[in-house]
């Protein structure tokens, strides 16, 4: 495949094939399951925030609920990371897609059988979390295994691709399900769409993947994870940025059910149509991200920027309608920077110490999810949904207005201010 030798604005290079990574067959298997199951997850994620908010009336329980399914990722998300370097990987997802699937289908029971109480919903959380900590370092470094790092970018990129499709369909489905015949069957489809996950895992080749020999003491592994991190700022500042952003992006669903409910009070339908208007944009956002090399650390800052306006834009608007148009465009900019981040940090990283990088950047990553989730739900529902999305936008926006700064002391460059697009240039002190 043939790479653009100049660079266009902000840093990417580009890269002619989108699709590379899917020629190898067990990408292939592996892409066609996480479509599925990704899909019932969002049925599930959109179904699990309107039975919180309808049970309780409440957006903070909303933002309670997903803080509790965050949370097991600060405690175990680093050790998460060890099982996905010393442990087999196909099998390790075989388990916890078993047990996300025997989740899904217990609330569905619960739900089904009119015994549901908030209490549920939050131990079911609670456990769907911790299955989470160890499965999401796991399956994010599978995916060199899958394809070896010459299409490790592209499979990335075409990874959040499906799971914002999945995200695209997810709730408009959920959204008819609840309505039609109310959140239990929701529920249930997520619970059967983890099957076809598990098929695909089993029907992979495993003398085809590009495995790597184990380490050996867990504990210096850990330690080693960290200390990469420290010392190489393409993994420390990316993983300082997801921090700020995950926050607030993995919180969106509960700013979203508010501006449903109580600014255009759409319904649960309405609140599957704004999911999907970010996940359309992030679908673009992902495809585009797929034709790139590589992102150098000012393109990063430069994408995350437009995120940030983006959110503080939408933030503006109180029709529904023009603020839907404003969503794909945050959907877009938001899913470029973290799919930019994450190949990033998994390029830097190298494979005999990816599992334990990507366990400390989903660890800062769906651990801020975890402090933002009920900040933000208290923000939707004491000061209204259009302050919660402003300070989306507003607070990693300064954060990386610093971590720019110090970028361009350390590279000896200034910001310019110019007319032309962009506004903003990076050149030489």
């Amino acid at each position: 495949m043939m790479e653009v030798e100049h660079f266009p604005p902000f840093g990417f290079p580009l890269r002619t094939a989108t699709f590379a990574s899917l020629s190898t067959r067990n990408y292939r298997l592996f892409a066609s399951g996480q479509l599925v199951s990704n899909t019932g997850a969002w049925v599930q994620r959109i179904a699990q925030d309107w039975l919180v908010l309808t049970l309780t009336g409440s957006a903070t329980a909303v933002g309670l609920t997903t803080a509790l399914q965050f949370l097991p990722t600060l405690l175990l998300g680093l050790y998460g990371g060890v099982i996905a370097d010393r442990c087999n990987k196909r099998r390790v997802l075989l388990l916890t897609n078993t047990g996300m699937g025997l989740l899904a289908a217990a609330l569905a029971g619960l739900v089904l059988d009119h015994q549901v109480r908030p209490g549920h919903v939050y131990l079911i959380a609670l456990l769907l979390g911790t299955v989470t900590a160890i499965d999401n370092p796991t399956r994010q470094s599978f995916v060199n295994d899958l394809v070896g790092p010459a299409q490790l970018r592209n499979a990335i990129s075409l990874n959040a691709s499906i799971f914002q499709l999945g995200a695209l369909v997810g709730p408009a489905l959920s959204g008819y399900l609840i309505g039609a015949v109310g959140p239990g069957y929701s529920f249930a489809i997520n619970a059967v769409s983890y099957l076809a996950a598990i098929v695909a895992l089993l029907r992979i080749r495993e003398a085809e993947l590009h495995l790597m020999p184990a380490g050996a003491d867990s504990s210096t592994r850990l330690r080693d994870g960290l200390a990469f991190a420290r010392q190489h700022p393409e993994v420390r500042w990316p993983i300082v940025l997801v921090g700020v952003f995950g926050m607030f992006s993995t919180n969106l669903p509960v700013t979203l059910a508010a501006y449903a409910r109580n600014q255009f009070h759409s319904g649960a339908s309405g609140y599957g149509l704004l999911t999907s208007a970010v996940a359309l944009g992030s679908i673009g956002g992902a495809l585009i991200s797929a034709r790139r090399a590589r992102t150098r650390l000012r393109g990063l800052a430069g994408v995350g920027a437009l995120a940030c306006a983006a959110l503080i834009v939408a933030s503006g608007f109180s029709s529904e309608w023009p603020y839907l148009l404003l969503l794909v465009s945050v959907g877009t900019a938001t899913l470029l920077f973290l799919t930019s981040a994450n190949s990033s940090v998994q390029l830097a990283a190298g494979d005999e110490l990816r599992g334990r990088v990507m366990g400390l950047y989903l660890l800062v990553f769906i651990g801020s999810g975890a402090i933002g989730g009920p900040v933000l739900g208290a923000i939707d529902q004491h000061f209204g949904p259009r302050t919660g999305m402003l300070l989306a936008g507003l607070v990693p926006g300064l954060v990386l207005l610093g971590v720019a700064g110090r970028l361009a002391h350390d590279g000896g460059l200034r910001l310019r201010l110019q007319s032309s697009t962009p506004p903003v240039a990076v050149v030489p002190r």
